[in-house]
């Protein structure tokens, strides 16, 4: 253990070693609490790798500005919460249409509005989906420890530089400000994937697809290309078209680069699943109370077991459809109304009863409280 590199991180601190780790060599942002820790961490670390910091006038621009890097070539993130991903919503918007490669890390608070600062939440759940207008796919993780939220701001870099897509890491302000003694890896250690350029620069075109490809080769911009970029329905040169048959392909295949690469994309977590009867579906850091909560169920003779959607978009359906199968049912906890359950309920159907348990008050759900829980539908 002595010559390996231990620290004892906040998740804040942790998710800025991953982006490090991962290669982030920009980052812009305004600080706004609970993920102000990523933005000050940001600022200290990227200069001594070459890096840049900028810190912009309001949520708007410290996206923009991060689009912007991402089009330089450059690995780029930015991290806000709750009311900072409201004002960036219209460009996640921008960069899906436009493709662009970019992490955005959510650190949630309790809301609406600017609601609870320094409070927990898990209220963002469907603004991480549906929050820009018009159709477009998005990929969202939630890590639920300091640990893994280093290893999924590295895999949210990976998946964005792979299929030239924004990619939204969901944490929480437990997850965000709790300490956890951590390892981290050494390079080479985790997998690092890095977009593909063009070989050359004879006749580039920005959103031309290869024969058996879906996703367009990134060239950075000042390395002497010329395309154009926009928010528009684009050709394959990037500028403008009204085509409604070059709409439909464009969008067909900036979701089909998604959704054919669910098994790529999806992952998750299982816990005394083998044998449950009674299944809590849980994410984030309200999934570390359940497994307690499991455990004590299973102390009353109770088969519980806890599915944990670490890809909350695209949602694990394959899997959640096979638990309603198999079990009478499903309690999704989490620190919200019912944001989750409702995806829940609408991949199982009437193959089994979907319950939830929730709050919005900005404290954490309690192992015993959804004990009791299980114990009302039982």
């Amino acid at each position: 253990m002595a010559e390996k590199n231990v620290k004892l991180l906040q998740g804040n601190e942790a998710c800025v070693e991953g982006a490090l780790y991962a290669g982030m060599t920009f980052y812009s942002g305004y600080p706004i609490t609970p993920s102000t820790e990523i933005a000050e961490d940001s600022a200290l670390k990227l200069p001594k790798v070459g890096g840049k910091f900028i810190q912009m006038e309001d949520e708007i621009a410290g996206i923009a500005a991060a689009i912007g890097g991402s089009l330089t070539g450059a690995k780029s993130m930015t991290a806000t919460s709750g009311p900072g991903l409201s004002l960036k919503l219209e460009n996640i918007g921008y960069a899906a249409i436009a493709e662009i490669p970019l992490v955005i890390v959510n650190v949630q608070r309790g809301g609406p509005s600017t609601g609870l600062p320094t409070s927990p939440a898990q209220g963002d759940i469907m603004q991480a989906k549906w929050g820009s207008h018009g159709d477009y796919p998005i990929i969202a993780l939630s890590p639920q420890s300091v640990r893994e939220t280093f290893d999924l701001t590295v895999r949210a870099f990976n998946l964005a530089e792979k299929y030239r897509t924004p990619v939204i890491l969901l944490t929480d302000e437990v997850v965000g400000h709790m300490r956890e003694k951590i390892v981290i890896p050494e390079p080479g250690e985790l997998e690092i994937f890095d977009r593909i350029k063009p070989e050359a620069n004879t006749d580039y075109k920005a959103y031309k697809v290869e024969e058996g490809d879906i996703v367009p080769k990134m060239a950075p911009f000042g390395a002497g290309y010329r395309y154009h970029v926009t928010g528009l329905f684009h050709d394959e040169t990037g500028f403008p078209s009204n085509s409604s048959e070059n709409a439909k392909f464009m969008l067909d295949r900036m979701m089909a680069k998604i959704e054919d690469n669910k098994e790529d994309i999806i992952t998750y977590d299982e816990f005394m699943m083998e044998d449950a009867e009674f299944v809590i579906i849980s994410y984030g850091s309200s999934a570390r109370t359940c497994k307690t909560s499991v455990r004590k169920l299973r102390e009353r003779g109770i088969k519980a077991g806890l599915f944990r959607p670490i890809t909350i978009w695209p949602s694990p359906q394959d899997q959640i459809k096979e638990i309603g199968k198999k079990v009478d049912n499903i309690l999704v906890a989490e620190m919200n109304l019912g944001q989750y359950s409702q995806e829940v309920e609408r991949l199982v159907k009437s193959d089994a009863e979907v319950h939830h348990i929730g709050r919005a008050n900005g404290e954490v759900l309690t192992p015993d409280e959804i004990v009791s829980k299980v114990m009302e539908v039982l």
